[in-house]
């Protein structure tokens, strides 16, 4: 079992938390509710006909923490270390993880504090959401600050935490649940 820390609680972060916890491992997402979410109205958020971006947030919490997630509602300080001892620090604790979603928003100053590879589009990662840093992840705003949608957002953060579950199995994983059979 991995333990990973997501830094950031807007839908990247809240996606991938919800595939990681839901495969066993222990998730622990930083963040004081204070995304862009709050602010925002989906009408194009494919499955949802409308909703408020701080009651789709209110949903997708409580998913991410049904399936075993914690919320921690604390700033992020710093992050440091390297794949598989990665120290998070708060104002009150720092812990330790074998990987790191970063998912803080356009700024990016973690990112940044940690020497991630930036370009002027933003920081520079894989399809996956792989940094330039083994074992940290960069998905949402950060990644694409000019094209910010919350859909993309919970998609990059699916595809970071995919890209964890194939690392840790050693191989291709797929999430694919089927309905009960009758």
């Amino acid at each position: 079992m991995a333990r990973i820390g997501i830094v950031g609680d807007g839908p990247g972060g809240l996606s991938a938390a919800l595939f990681l916890a839901k495969s066993d491992h222990e998730v622990t997402v930083y963040g004081t509710d204070t995304t862009a979410m709050h602010h925002a109205l989906l009408n194009n958020y494919l499955g949802i006909a409308q909703i408020l971006g701080s009651d789709f947030q209110t949903i997708a919490r409580q998913q991410a923490m049904s399936f075993g997630a914690s919320i921690v509602a604390e700033e992020v300080t710093a992050v440091s270390g390297t794949k598989g001892a990665f120290e998070i620090a708060t104002a009150h604790e720092t812990t330790k993880h074998d990987y790191v979603i970063l998912t803080e928003g356009r700024s990016a100053p973690l990112a940044d504090a940690m020497g991630l590879d930036r370009s002027d589009d933003g920081l520079v990662v894989d399809r996956d959401g792989r940094s330039s840093q083994d074992g940290v992840y960069v998905v949402g705003r950060s990644v694409r600050p000019s094209r910010s949608q919350a859909i993309i957002s919970a998609g990059d953060g699916a595809a970071a935490a995919l890209d964890i579950l194939a690392r840790e199995a050693g191989k291709d994983v797929q999430d694919w649940d089927t309905p009960p059979r009758d």
